[in-house]
């Protein structure tokens, strides 16, 4: 088994570039599962180039697998910078439907699955409120710790979301003209003014309402059923992700089927998870990795 690893780029207007990272085995022509990443990170939360992460194990598993870079994160072209005008609006509108058009070009078909980390789940129901087509398209999701509005009061959530995401952050992008996360080590990408504003108004248990044009995305999914979507808790994500957070956006998700499965050793699995280890521990290939496995495997595609 060999898993091999290419950077596809997506031009868009103004001399922008997505990424696109295709892991996959050469020998299997599995399902396509497409990836989103949250707020302040880019794709490499789901991979490492020496093939460690869920993508290469999905790979192994005979998936094809799609990573992206939202605009200016990661691997796309140009990076943040204080003339970045864009924000999760153009997420949602322009870069996930081109990482959705190009993965359509290559493969012949649309891809099978979806899979988002943090924020990265936020913007893939936003996309499915707007372009209900896709969901006929997906047989499933799965998001490991997305939630829109924090309704948690736990002490970390009031230091990392109210002082720092709420007060310090908006301080920083008007200096700046951008939120340097990176440099902060808040994060290991940036952030635009722009979708800072916009999801901080989110996470602000303000209503799913879009600052550009006023589009409601709760509005829309109540009447729509979405793939069936698995949700994944970590018992040490105190401040981003709590039960409780990801519950309120399942209940604002509209009337599909979804499960959350909380992850940490009360609940039978070996270590306490995290926000952020949840995709990156060894450990996680045996639990969340295999039942997110399974999960795919209950709602299977025509190749499955």
């Amino acid at each position: 088994m060999a898993i091999s690893q290419q950077s596809i780029t997506i031009n868009l207007a103004d001399k922008q570039t997505l990424h696109l990272r295709k892991i996959f085995d050469e020998q299997q022509n599995g399902p396509i599962v497409f990836f989103m990443h949250g707020a302040v990170e880019n794709g490499k939360i789901f991979y490492t180039h020496s093939n460690k992460g869920l993508a290469p194990f999905l790979a192994e598993h005979g998936y094809r697998c799609y990573v992206a870079d939202l605009r200016g994160r990661g691997e796309s072209k140009p990076v943040i910078s204080k003339s970045a005008a864009y924000g999760q609006t153009e997420a949602i509108l322009e870069d996930i439907p081109a990482f959705i058009n190009k993965i359509e070009q290559l493969e012949g078909s649309k891809p099978d699955y979806w899979v988002a980390h943090s924020w990265g789940g936020v913007l893939m129901n936003s996309v499915f409120a707007r372009f209900p087509h896709y969901i006929d398209d997906v047989q499933a999701c799965v998001y490991f710790g997305s939630k829109r509005s924090l309704f948690n009061n736990h002490p970390k959530k009031l230091l990392q979301a109210n002082f720092i995401w709420y007060f310090m952050a908006p301080l920083l992008t008007k200096k700046h003209g951008y939120l340097p996360a990176k440099r902060l080590k808040w994060g290991s990408d940036d952030e635009t003014q722009k979708s800072h504003y916009q999801s901080m108004q989110w996470a602000k248990k303000k209503p799913w309402v879009d600052s550009d044009d006023n589009f409601d995305y709760a509005k829309a999914l109540r009447s729509l059923h979405l793939p069936p979507t698995l949700h994944i808790a970590a018992v040490k994500d105190k401040a981003l992700a709590q039960p409780v957070d990801i519950q309120r956006f399942i209940d604002e998700s509209g009337p599909g089927i979804q499960q959350m499965r909380i992850y940490g050793r009360r609940h039978g699995h070996r270590i306490d998870y995290d926000h952020i280890n949840m995709l990156t521990h060894p450990i996680a290939r045996k639990e969340q990795f295999n039942d997110l496995l399974q999960w795919f495997k209950s709602h299977p595609c025509s190749l499955a």
